[in-house]
């Protein structure tokens, strides 16, 4: 009895064992999905981003201009001759202006009518001053040779600015120069009607870009796609007239009709209207900005103005452009410096209100309530 009780222990305490084993209830398996919650999707907001810019006309430095800029030992300085308007051009992103006449190197010597040669300082004080596109292309950009056009080309590539319309070799040439500002990409391009019967070097066609319909479609196709807003720079019309030509007018609209947003014009020294083809704003004139002109007319600039809106939705993007806006300054002497008509009094320019409400009425002569005359303050 005692040896069979040894042996029954243990198999007793085996069976209550393994029967625990088979009564274990399987823990429940974890949920691991998570829990409901709000499904609405996120709609974005649209995203509005913009640059303000504002434009004038022609720095036309006869010798009366930088006779007036002398500061000896063969120096100039332009810089009170902008004290009015550099205040204004701050406020803006970009500011252009037209480098009439070819800053070609004072080692060749500065010069006047008909042959124009500029000082380096000339573009560096309207640097200063606040302007950060220039446009190269114009009747006078061969005035001194192939020599000096490149050393204009050169002196513009050092600078802070996006220069237009004159080039050192075709691949630049036909390299866009893209920017961005305030997340909108841009780009400009420059064109001339002529080069006042000067020949272009054959072979060298990039030192100045003439005005072609054929060969403007190719820059334009090249660019348009790869930027938000597309500026032209036409160096266009008939001198002294404030009325824009058929000509004018036929390349305003084919322009616009390969997508420019915004057409700036120079030329003719006298002002002509701001309009609009479409979604695209044409400035036929600004004037002459600096000069040393004597008419009335030809003392009397633009300066035009307006918003570029880029508003993004989703994959949607729209360029819209707003406050266009055009006012008048004038180029006095004794001294020398371009003044706004709301600085100026008679002694200043003697019937300068009448003046002024003439000229105005040319900014906008259509009446267009999308364009505003007079913002200065």
């Amino acid at each position: 009895m005692i040896k069979k009780s040894k042996w029954i222990i243990p198999f007793f305490i085996m069976l209550v064992l393994v029967g625990g084993c088979f009564n274990k209830q399987e823990k429940p398996k974890e949920n691991k999905t998570p829990t409901p919650k709000d499904e609405t999707p996120i709609v974005e907001e649209p995203k509005t981003y913009s640059f303000s810019l504002a434009a004038v006309g022609d720095a036309l430095i006869h010798n009366g201009i930088y006779d007036s800029a002398y500061v000896g030992n063969n120096n100039y300085d332009f810089t009170k001759m902008f004290t009015y308007i550099k205040p204004i051009i701050n406020k803006f992103d970009l500011a252009f202006y037209n480098q009439e006449t070819v800053i070609g190197g004072k080692n060749i010597g500065v010069s006047t009518y008909p042959n124009f040669n500029s000082p380096d300082e000339i573009g560096l004080n309207l640097l200063d001053t606040g302007f950060n596109l220039v446009n190269l292309a114009t009747n006078h950009t061969l005035d001194r040779g192939a020599n000096a056009t490149l050393y204009s080309v050169d002196f513009w590539k050092t600078k802070d600015a996006l220069a237009v319309g004159s080039y050192a070799s075709f691949e630049e040439r036909n390299e866009p120069v893209i920017k961005e500002i305030n997340n909108i990409t841009y780009s400009m391009l420059g064109y001339t009607y002529g080069t006042n019967g000067i020949a272009i070097p054959n072979g060298k066609e990039y030192l100045v870009n003439v005005y072609d319909a054929a060969k403007v479609k190719e820059d334009i196709e090249r660019v348009r796609d790869k930027v938000d807003v597309l500026m032209v720079s036409m160096h266009w019309g008939v001198e002294y007239t404030h009325v824009p030509t058929k000509t004018q007018r036929q390349q305003a609209e084919y322009l616009a009709s390969l997508g420019v947003d915004i057409i700036i014009g120079h030329h003719p020294h006298v002002i002509q209207p701001i309009e609009f083809i479409d979604d695209t704003v044409v400035i036929y004139s600004l004037g002459n900005f600096i000069s040393g002109q004597n008419t009335e007319a030809q003392r009397v600039g633009l300066m035009a103005a307006l918003t570029v809106n880029k508003t993004v939705d989703g994959e949607d993007i729209t360029i819209e452009i707003t406050d266009v806006k055009g006012d008048l300054f004038y180029t006095g002497w004794q001294p020398v410096a371009v003044i706004p008509f709301n600085k100026l009094t008679d002694n200043r320019l003697y019937g300068y209100q009448s003046i002024y409400e003439k000229y105005s009425k040319i900014i906008n002569n259509t009446n267009d309530e999308r364009i505003q005359v007079g913002f200065f303050e």
